[in-house]
């Protein structure tokens, strides 16, 4: 067995299988378009829609090296041979073409004929009920009986994924390392024995059931093949390395970690945890950034964050307290760019995000550890509690993993059930801040609605007005039979032409009427599954259930609202097309007055950023274009070009908003129907909202008018005031600052000159205290840089003693300086916080300076005529 790079290892296997007629394609993404999972996990994630049968495959064989990402296991890396949260699967896939003895054939023939594995080191399994597959092995591969492994569901058969669906055995390829340190038993040491000389290189899945609800298996008319080998793993065996981070997968990696953390791989067992889990989270890191992620408290970004600041915190165990963790990432972007160019092409990218949230951790990171070591030693049992827990993460930024593992490492556990206790209560008090006002799930009155009426017909998109009957009038949590004038309640009936309030956008406003009665419509909320309830305030007569009402939506607030969403997804491309496609939406409010969108970037826009946003979006509006929307299956939304966020819940079909080649996305919300109807689009703020999440507010139509009327008054105002035109008016301000910043330099010196003609009454009039002078001086209404520059004056002249000086207006501040050999007689910090608390106020210091302020200068007088009494 010749020694082969992971690169050639890579590009054997599929070169290999393009030979067997399979077609190879490019990794897909690792955020997957599949509202299960967060990451891409296996190389057959890609494939599932048509797996499942949702789908037909375009090629009915293909071959793939897949990047992944697991976290389950984070704990582990680093701690054990094979741990990776970033690995690359290499995978060969068989939709309806051929099968197992294929599949096995091949699988054997790779190892055998073109990595030259010794096939006296590879051991097959299957599903111990699966003849076809242990005879093929016997028979038409010829491995020896006693080398074929027979295992039951546990080892070896996939699926389902949830209770129905496809599913079927699997056969698995286990090389035989020889490693036998851990092996109780290694005279008969087999794949059974768990003691890790058995490493599993490769699976292959036979999907060829489906189970239904009852598990009863039934055959698939489409039997396919899923096979994944792991390419760390593989390099491993044919390297002759135990450990995956031996290979030179990550020897150039762990090399860079040696020069910049100035340490040494392979001569501590302790250091090398730190060293991989360096290495594995730089591979991860940069891969998930490339792909638009950015560090935050939830999702995916939360991820991102636990592996940047986990490999941080191991940097920091290695000694180093400046930031390193970029020249390992551009060290993991130098060896595999070539393969995935999308990190070369992101680099600047990378190299920014992982920067900034480096910086924002480093500021934190040494208090966070000295206070968790600080609990660790007083700590009085084996647990460290959830309120210390939240606490490092909410104050020190430290995610849950990093507690619990110093935890680990001093034989304690975290109360992750308190900590999840706290983070729950502050959501909770984030909706309340925000003014959530959602409707009460627990109601039984909207339950029993929900179970009785199932859902209300949206007839909103296509008209503003409705007939229909009062089903149901609700009074808090009871059902009532009447409303009467002044009375707010809920009023529910089959069908409404008012929209909901859901995705940002909030709820229609209007009224609801008959001959006898009339309602305001104050919110329209999705109470319970589908159903919609109307909040109304009745103005006039009243209404029973069983009335038949008009439903008239306001359409002049109706079109306020739609000309902002609409002008939101032209801003969410345009924000993609200048910032870059890393972007992603992080919440929305679309209402009459305004839009604001927020999305993830890693710093502040520029006012040419700004600009050009503006333009497009505007570019956009000025063309007119139709405003088209379609209804598509989910399954067929995934593999559009359509911006949408997967991992909300969307149901079975999908609502796709398209303007023009321009913006295409997920969305059930009201909408212009052309984008000319806009009107003029302006950007009215640009702010951060949290780390990596930022917002932009902005406005449309008719008070984008108002804003400019607006704007155009206060310049008027500002002209008359400095004597300007609309050409002159900056010129003019200018001026005007520079010529008060020329004054306010003037005025300073002469304060200075000012207080300075007093030194000498000052140092006459000095107190002796044990045999070192105080000098006390007060002062009026001078610049807080001629106090501090005056007491220094003073101190140089007396060079040994005190200075107490003081600065009168309609409160008091004062500065007390000591000179370093006269602390044992004075104490500035102590005497200014007498002082101040005589005066009405706070402050101190240290003991050669201190400064402080009061409330009533009054007392002044009283502090300088009884000092003694403050010392």
């Amino acid at each position: 067995m010749e020694w082969m790079s992971y690169k050639d290892i890579r590009e054997n296997f599929l070169s290999f299988f393009e030979s067997k007629s399979h077609k190879r394609l490019a990794s897909s993404p690792l955020v997957p378009n599949d509202p299960q999972l967060m990451f891409t996990v296996a190389g057959m994630v890609p494939f599932k829609p048509i797996f499942w049968g949702k789908m037909e495959p375009t090629y009915t064989r293909i071959t793939t090296c897949q990047k992944c990402i697991r976290t389950n296991d984070i704990d582990n890396v680093g701690r054990t041979a094979r741990h990776q949260t970033f690995f690359e699967m290499l995978g060969n896939f068989s939709f309806g073409d051929y099968f197992k003895e294929e599949a096995i054939v091949w699988a054997w023939e790779f190892l055998t004929d073109v990595l030259h594995m010794p096939e006296d080191k590879l051991w097959p399994s299957v599903y111990l009920e699966d003849d076809e597959a242990f005879k093929i092995w016997r028979d038409i591969v010829g491995v020896p009986e006693d080398r074929i492994m027979k295992f039951d569901k546990s080892e070896n058969w996939w699926g389902p994924v949830g209770p129905t669906g496809p599913c079927g055995p699997s056969s698995e390829i286990y090389f035989d390392t020889g490693y036998t340190n851990n092996c109780p038993d290694s005279s008969n040491c087999s794949p059974a024995c768990e003691c890790g000389r058995f490493v599993e290189i490769w699976n292959i899945v036979f999907t060829e059931f489906y189970a239904d609800e009852n598990g009863t298996f039934s055959p698939l008319q489409r039997k396919n093949i899923d096979t994944g080998a792991g390419l760390e793993r593989i390099t491993a065996a044919i390297q002759n390395v135990y450990s995956n981070f031996d290979t030179d997968v990550f020897s150039n990696i762990i090399k860079k970690i040696e020069k910049v953390l100035k340490v040494n791989y392979g001569q501590d067992d302790k250091k090398d945890v730190s060293i991989k889990v360096i290495a594995d989270h730089a591979r991860a890191a940069a891969f998930v950034i490339s792909e638009g992620i950015l560090p935050s408290n939830e999702g995916r970004g939360y991820v991102l964050r636990r592996i940047i600041r986990r490999a941080i915190r191991h940097g920091n165990l290695l000694g180093m307290k400046d930031k390193f963790f970029n020249d390992i990432v551009d060290q993991v972007i130098l060896d595999m760019g070539s393969f995935y160019p999308e990190i070369k092409d992101k680099k600047d990218f990378i190299d920014k995000i992982i920067d900034a949230e480096e910086t924002r951790f480093l500021e934190t990171l040494d208090k966070g550890i000295e206070k968790l070591n600080n609990i660790i030693k007083d700590i009085k049992t084996d647990i460290i509690s959830g309120d210390i827990v939240f606490e490092l993460y909410d104050t020190y930024g430290f995610p849950v993993d990093i507690t619990r593992e110093i935890a680990e490492d001093n034989s304690l556990s975290i109360d992750e059930d308190g900590f999840n206790m706290f983070m729950n209560e502050q959501k909770e008090r984030a909706r309340s801040a925000a003014g959530s006002k959602e409707y009460d799930s627990k109601n039984e009155a909207y339950k029993i609605v929900g179970e009785e009426l199932l859902r209300t017909n949206f007839e909103g998109y296509d008209k503003l007005s409705s007939s229909s009957k009062v089903l149901y009038l609700i009074d808090g949590n009871s059902f009532i039979d009447s409303a009467f004038e002044g009375n707010e309640v809920d009023l529910i009936c089959s069908n409404t032409p008012f929209y909901a309030e859901k995705g940002g956008q909030i709820s229609d406003r209007g009224i609801i009427r008959n001959d006898s009665f009339e309602a305001e419509v104050l919110s329209v909320k999705v109470v319970y599954n589908e159903v919609i309830a109307h909040r109304i305030r009745v103005v006039k007569g009243n209404v029973d259930k069983n009335d038949d009402v008009e439903l008239l939506v306001d359409e002049n607030f109706r079109n306020d609202v739609k000309r902002n969403h609409s002008a939101t997804h032209l801003l969410h491309s345009a924000l993609r097309q200048v910032i870059g496609d890393h972007i992603k939406q992080a919440g929305s409010y679309v209402g009459p007055d305004r839009l604001r969108f927020d999305f993830t970037h890693y710093e502040g826009l520029t006012d040419v950023q700004i600009s050009e946003i503006e333009r497009i979006v505007n570019d956009q509006i000025l063309k007119a274009m139709p405003v088209i929307t379609d209804v598509k299956s989910l399954e067929e939304a995934k593999n559009m070009n359509v911006i949408a966020l997967f991992e909300e819940k969307y149901g079975d079909e999908v609502r796709i908003v398209k303007m023009g080649d321009f913006s295409s996305e997920l969305c059930g919300g009201t909408h212009v129907s052309n984008t000319g109807e806009i009107g003029l689009f302006k950007i009215v703020s640009e702010s951060s909202v949290s780390a990596g999440i930022r917002r932009i507010e902005a406005i449309t139509g008719i008070k984008t008018l108002e804003a400019f009327n607006n704007y155009e008054t206060i310049l008027k105002s500002i002209n008359n005031i400095v004597d300007g035109t609309v050409d002159s008016v900056y010129d003019k301000i200018v001026s005007i600052l520079e010529d008060s910043k020329n004054k306010d330099k003037i005025i300073k010196k002469l304060e200075s000159k000012l207080a300075t003609s007093n030194l000498d009454s000052f140092m006459n009039s000095a107190v002796d205290i044990d045999g070192k002078p105080l000098i006390i001086g007060v002062l009026e209404d001078v610049d807080s840089d001629v106090l501090r520059n005056t007491s220094d004056t003073l101190l140089s002249k007396v060079k040994s003693g005190a200075v107490i000086l003081f600065n009168k207006s309609d409160k008091v501040n004062f500065v007390v300086k000591v000179s370093k050999d006269a602390i044992d007689v004075f104490h500035a910090g102590n005497m200014a916080r007498n002082i101040a608390k005589f005066l009405g106020g706070g402050g101190g210091g240290r003991p050669d300076f201190a400064q402080a302020g009061g409330k009533d200068p009054s007392k002044v007088n009283e502090v300088v005529s009884n000092i003694k009494k403050f010392i």
